[in-house]
C-alpha cells in the first residue's frame, strides 16, 4: 500500500518519523506493506508569508532527507492553493497521478492517508482509511505531542530557537538541519512580527485585485513620465512595485539599458503577477529582480547600494494599514539604502497645507439617489453597485459612517443651510479625504481605512531633511487637473465659511528625496 501524507510541511517533527516508521514495520510482513510514502506538499505556490513561510524548494529539500531514512522510496509533490475547494483531497489525488504521469493512481484500495487535521474528513468522504497520527481525541481535536506547526510557532517567537531543548527534541533531525543553514527562523520571525500583511500575505483581504491592477497599469506611463527625468541609472529599485509597470517602461528606457532593476511587491497577488510577466518576457532590459518582501519591518537592500528607489501610491498606505511609527521607519530605511548621491523619488497623495481650515462644501445631490445610505450588504460587488447609484450627497453620508471607522477615527461635521443652499461644515483635511475616495466604490470597504491627508507637503518636506536628505526643488504639491475635470467638477464645491468659492485643494506630490 501507499502513505499519502498531505500537509504544508513547513517542518517535520521527530514524532512524525517515528510514527511513519512504526507504521512501515508493522506493515513490512503483510499484504499491507508500505511501498511508498507520499508528501503531498499543499500551498506549494505560496511562500514569505506567516502561514507559508518557506517555499516548496526548501521544503522538498527537508522531506527527501527525511524520506531516505524511512527505509521505503518516498516522493514530493506540489499541490497550489486552489482557494475554498470543497474537495480538495480529491483535487490533490488527480494532481498527484498527473504530476507522476500516471505512476500513481490513489485509491481507497491501495492507500492510507496520514492525518491529524480536520482536512482528514475530506479524505473519510472519498473512502480512504486515516492513520490519526498525533490525533487523540476528534470531538476536541486533541492531540498527544505538539504539530509540526506548533514548533514553528514556537520558533517564531524565540531568536535562541536552536538552543531550545524542546525545540531540538521534536523537529526532526532533517528540519532541524534545514533551518539552521537557511537562517529560516531569523526569516519567520520577521514575517510573524509583521503587523501589517495579513497571515496570506495581503495588506487588505477587501480589495478587488483585478480592478486594482487594471487601474495602475491604465496609469503607469503617467507615472512614468513624472518620474522618468529624476532616476539615476545604476541599481533602481521599485518598492510596491505592483504588477511591475513602472519597471517595465524603465525597461525599455534607452538611457537605462546597463541598469538592474529590483521590484519589491508584498502583496502576494501581485507579486505572482510579476514573475509570470517576466516569464512572458515582457521586460526588455534582462537583468530584472522581483522579491517578496516587506519594507517596513527592515531594509530590502543593502546599506549604501541604491541610485534610484522608487515608491508610487504607498507611502499612505503605510500610515493607514501600519502606524506613523511605521512610516517613520520605512523613511530611515530607504535613506540607509541609497548611495551617496542616491535619490528616492516618492509619488503619493498628499494633504492641503491648511487642512485644519473649517470649510463649508456643496454637494450635489441630482446625480443620484438620496436615501438610504447606510444599508448593509454581505458582498463587495452588492456594495459595489449600491453605492454607484447613490448621489454625491449621500455618498458623503456614507463615507462619514465608514470612513476609518475600525481604526476609531470620527469624521466631525455638521449640515447647514444657508443663503437658500445646504452646505456641509467640516475641516478642509475631511473634506479632501471624501473627495479623493469618493468614486473608489469597488474598494470601498478597503479604500476606508486609508488616510490620505495625514502630512502636507511641508511636513513631508521636514521630516525627510530631519532624516538627512535634501528636497530637490523639483519636488512639488499639485491639483491633478484630470480628477478636478472628471470627478469634483458638478459634484463638489468647497467655500469658506464667509461663503468665498475656494481652489481644489492639492492632491498629489512628487518629491526627489537625495541622500547628501
Amino acid at each position: 500500500m501507499y502513505l499519502l501524507f498531505p500537509g504544508r510541511h513547513h517542518l517535520l517533527t521527530q514524532f512524525q518519523f517515528d510514527y511513519l516508521s512504526d507504521v512501515i514495520r508493522k506493515n513490512s510482513n503483510s499484504s499491507d506493506q508500505v511501498e511508498a510514502v507520499l508528501f503531498a506538499v499543499t500551498s506549494a505556490n505560496h511562500s514569505n508569508t506567516r502561514r507559508n513561510p518557506l517555499p516548496f524548494y526548501i521544503r522538498a529539500l527537508a522531506i527527501e532527507d527525511f524520506g531516505q531514512k524511512l527505509g521505503v522510496p518516498c516522493f514530493v509533490y506540489g499541490i497550489d492553493d486552489v482557494g475554498d475547494l470543497k474537495n480538495f483531497a480529491n483535487y490533490t489525488i488527480k494532481q498527484i497521478r498527473h504530476e507522476s504521469e500516471g505512476m500513481f493512481d490513489l485509491t481507497p484500495e491501495n492507500t492510507r492517508v496520514v492525518c491529524s487535521t480536520p482536512v482528514l474528513e475530506m479524505y473519510e468522504q472519498g473512502g480512504f482509511q486515516i492513520l490519526p497520527a498525533e490525533l487523540t481525541d476528534r470531538t476536541t481535536w486533541t492531540h498527544l505531542t505538539d504539530l509540526p506547526w506548533d514548533v514553528v510557532e514556537k520558533i517564531a517567537n524565540d531568536t535562541a530557537w536552536e538552543k531550545r531543548e524542546d525545540i531540538q527534541r521534536l523537529t526532526h533531525p532533517s528540519s532541524f538541519q534545514i533551518w539552521s543553514k537557511y537562517r529560516l527562523g531569523a526569516k519567520v520571525q520577521m514575517l510573524f512580527r509583521d503587523h501589517m500583511i495579513s497571515a496570506d500575505g495581503d495588506i487588505t483581504t477587501t480589495r478587488d485585485y483585478n480592478t486594482y491592477v487594471r487601474q495602475m497599469d491604465e496609469i503607469a506611463m503617467l507615472k512614468y513620465q513624472d518620474t522618468a527625468p529624476y532616476i539615476q541609472p545604476g541599481r533602481i529599485g521599485d518598492i510596491g512595485c505592483a504588477v511591475g509597470s513602472w519597471i517595465k517602461l524603465a525597461c525599455a528606457d534607452e538611457r537605462f539599458r546597463e541598469s538592474d532593476f529590483y521590484g519589491i511587491e508584498v502583496a502576494r497577488h501581485l507579486f505572482d503577477l510579476c514573475l509570470q510577466r517576466k516569464h512572458n518576457g515582457e521586460f526588455q532590459n534582462p537583468f530584472v529582480f522581483f522579491s517578496q518582501r516587506n519594507a517596513i519591518t527592515g531594509l530590502v537592500f543593502e546599506k549604501g547600494s541604491m541610485n534610484t528607489i522608487h515608491t508610487s501610491s504607498l507611502t499612505h498606505e503605510i500610515e493607514s494599514y501600519g502606524s506613523h511609527a511605521d512610516l517613520l521607519t520605512f523613511i530611515q530605511n530607504r535613506y540607509e539604502e541609497l548611495a551617496p548621491g542616491g535619490v528616492w523619488i516618492n509619488r503619493d497623495v498628499v494633504g492641503p497645507s491648511n487642512k485644519d481650515q473649517l470649510v463649508l462644501m456643496k454637494l450635489c445631490e441630482d446625480d443620484g439617489r438620496n436615501t438610504d445610505y447606510d444599508a448593509s450588504f454581505h458582498s463587495r460587488e452588492e456594495l459595489a453597485a449600491y453605492l454607484k447609484v447613490l448621489s454625491t450627497r449621500a455618498r458623503f453620508m456614507r463615507f462619514a459612517v465608514d470612513f476609518r471607522k475600525h481604526e476609531g477615527y470620527q469624521l466631525h461635521y455638521e449640515v447647514i443651510e444657508s443663503e437658500g443652499q445646504s452646505f456641509v461644515r467640516l475641516s478642509l483635511k475631511d473634506a479632501c479625504e471624501f473627495m479623493s475616495r469618493k468614486d473608489y466604490v469597488d474598494n470601498w470597504q478597503s479604500e476606508m481605512h486609508e488616510t490620505f491627508c495625514f502630512w502636507d507637503f511641508q511636513q513631508w518636506k521636514e521630516h525627510l531633511q530631519s532624516v538627512g536628505f535634501r528636497v530637490s526643488d523639483n519636488s512639488n504639491a499639485y491639483t491633478n487637473p484630470w480628477i478636478v475635470k472628471n470627478r469634483l467638477e458638478g459634484k463638489v464645491e468647497l467655500f469658506t465659511e464667509s461663503h468665498e468659492k475656494l481652489n481644489y485643494p492639492v492632491t498629489n506630490m512628487l518629491i526627489e528625496a537625495v541622500r547628501v
